[in-house]
């Protein structure tokens, strides 16, 4: 997993978030299907985020669906 992403059932119920921050994968991912540019949401959302940070968040996304068993039902 990117060192970026941290998941601890202590914080947000165990939902995967943004390092150093209680930032979840899903807010920042939640911005980006509005439309938002990272420059947007880190200007006007999330100031303590790095352009990284929000990549991490697509590539745990990407990683996170690469790796799901699909079941096709007959």
């Amino acid at each position: 997993m990117n060192e970026r992403i941290s998941v601890n059932s202590s914080i947000h119920f165990g939902k995967p978030y943004v390092a150093g921050t209680r930032i979840t994968v899903q807010n920042v991912l939640e911005l980006i299907n509005e439309g938002l540019s990272f420059d947007e949401i880190k200007r006007d959302y999330y100031p303590d985020l790095e352009t990284e940070d929000i990549k991490a968040c697509v590539d745990y996304a990407i990683a996170l669906i690469s790796s799901e068993d699909i079941k096709i039902a007959a």
